[in-house]
């Protein structure tokens, strides 16, 4: 990430360097930039207002289904990150740690978290009891640091933005339905407000989070056929429940372990937004969480009447929409639509003396770049269908890039045929022993993605060993 110029006069084509044009394009829509701190990023306020408007829909959802938020520190003591073995070899090579404080040397290290399980376990063994205190239902939005050797913006930094579940129940039944509950809040989101189809299912056991007993997932396709992982919920068990003495006292007065879940979401989801639904013109916002659905901008502005009319029909459709008016004088309308398409708002509305004259304006969709005139009467009811329109046909072009690439495979010479020369999702069977899952990344490069919950029989034998297989996979490459 560093080193990277901040100004970028023209994007990358997307099909002769898909990595290139990412980077172009958070930079050029103006999403982030680079600050003296190796692999972090700034995120500029048009980038957060897309993470704001992601949180504000997520916040909803979990209030409404009895989470409450809270916030816990981000130094951990070495000691606790200790407490449970699988959890902090996961995490070691990642973790930074805090050694001195103010000219004083610590007498124990304390790492920046990278997680939050350990610190909110200890809590939780404070403030448990009995059967009563349960399910107890937290979430935290924050931030953590995973000192990572590659990165790029959105996708894989040293310090994002996330929120953080956890919660604690007094049965395996109830904890499981959770696990799987906060696993459709995700992908509904994903789907019904990203525009971006996901495949929900659970990861392998190579694959699962540190510590965690069972691991779910919701994987999306790229615009370039690799896989993004967006977002995990896990199943703990009892294992954290142990390492840190989280009991309580059931009906019947005998002490037991609670039962954990753990899940989260991040900035990285902005970054499948982009590589969803961008073009070579720049950004694609789905219109539900865009920053500004509709930018007005008024032509000829210099004219009698126009500035006017352009600023009353922004502040009369700023009460349904989130409308902004371009009424800046040293730039041209050309310009103007450049600049907004690369920023990839849903509409661009534009009015002008003739549309004045006869009562309209013109409306221009930046997913398809059709344009239409429309009564000034009948605006506000025409944007609301155009925007239900853009979401609808945003996800119907993400969705069918995923069925054009995903391929089904029997044997180790279709899948790398498949990675030679396409790139997509495999669907395969598996026999579910690691060793062929480890052939499959050391010969070809890829990983399974998932086990899906929707399970298709599209064969007996596994791609890799040719043995008795019962699982099938999604395989790819991801980012």
């Amino acid at each position: 990430m560093d080193g990277k110029k901040e100004f970028v006069k023209e994007i990358t084509d997307m099909d002769k360097d898909f990595a290139s044009w990412y980077t172009d394009v958070v930079l050029k829509a103006e999403l982030v930039d680079y600050p003296p701190v190796k692999g972090c990023m700034v995120i500029r306020p048009y980038g957060y207002a897309i993470w704001e408007n992601i949180q504000d829909v997520l916040d909803k959802k979990f209030k409404e289904t009895g989470h409450k938020n809270a916030y816990f520190p981000l130094l951990i003591p070495e000691s606790l990150l200790n407490k449970e073995k699988e959890h902090v070899e996961g995490f070691a090579p990642e973790v930074a740690w805090v050694t001195q404080g103010g000219e004083e040397k610590l007498t124990e290290k304390l790492c920046i978290r990278p997680t939050s399980e350990t610190i909110i376990c200890t809590m939780y063994s404070k403030w448990i009891n009995s059967w009563r205190d349960l399910p107890l239902l937290i979430n935290q939005w924050a931030n953590v640091v995973r000192w990572e050797k590659t990165t790029r913006p959105f996708l894989r930094t040293s310090e994002f933005l996330w929120q953080e579940g956890h919660t604690l129940h007094s049965n395996e039944d109830e904890a499981r339905r959770e696990t799987l509950r906060i696993l459709k809040i995700y992908a509904q989101l994903c789907e019904e407000w990203l525009a971006i189809p996901v495949i929900k299912g659970r990861k392998t056991d190579k694959e699962k989070f540190a510590g965690a007993e069972e691991t779910y997932t919701i994987e999306a396709m790229m615009h370039d056929g690799k896989a993004l992982q967006s977002g995990t919920s896990h199943y703990f068990g009892q294992g954290f429940a142990k390492a840190f003495d989280v009991k309580f006292q059931n009906k019947e007065g005998k002490e037991e372990y609670c039962y954990q879940t753990s899940w989260g979401v991040s900035t990285r989801l902005i970054g499948g937004i982009i590589m969803t639904h961008g073009d070579n013109r720049g950004l694609k916002l789905p219109p539900r969480i865009a920053p500004i659905q509709v930018i007005v901008v008024p032509i000829a502005q210099h004219k009698e009447g126009v500035l006017e009319k352009a600023a009353a029909l922004t502040e009369f459709l700023n009460k349904t929409y989130r409308v902004q008016i371009d009424a800046r004088e040293e730039y041209s309308p050309g310009y103007k639509f450049n600049q907004w398409e690369m920023k990839g708002v849903p509409i661009r509305l534009e009015i002008g003396p003739k549309d004045i004259e006869q009562e309209q304006c013109v409306l221009v969709r930046r997913d398809t770049g059709d344009k239409e005139f429309v009564k000034l009467t009948e605006v506000q009811k025409r944007i609301g269908e155009m925007l239900q329109d853009i979401h609808n046909n945003m996800l119907l072009k993400a969705f069918e890039n995923q069925k054009d690439r995903t391929f089904v495979v029997k044997n180790m010479e279709e899948l790398k045929n498949i990675y030679d020369n396409k790139q997509g999702f495999a669907k395969a069977m598996w026999c579910g022993n690691r060793e062929c899952e480890d052939k499959m990344k050391e010969e070809i490069g890829v990983t399974i993605r998932c086990m899906p919950l929707e399970q298709e029989q599209i064969g007996d034998e596994c791609v890799c060993c040719g043995k008795y297989a019962e699982k099938m996979v999604y395989i790819g490459k991801q980012y």
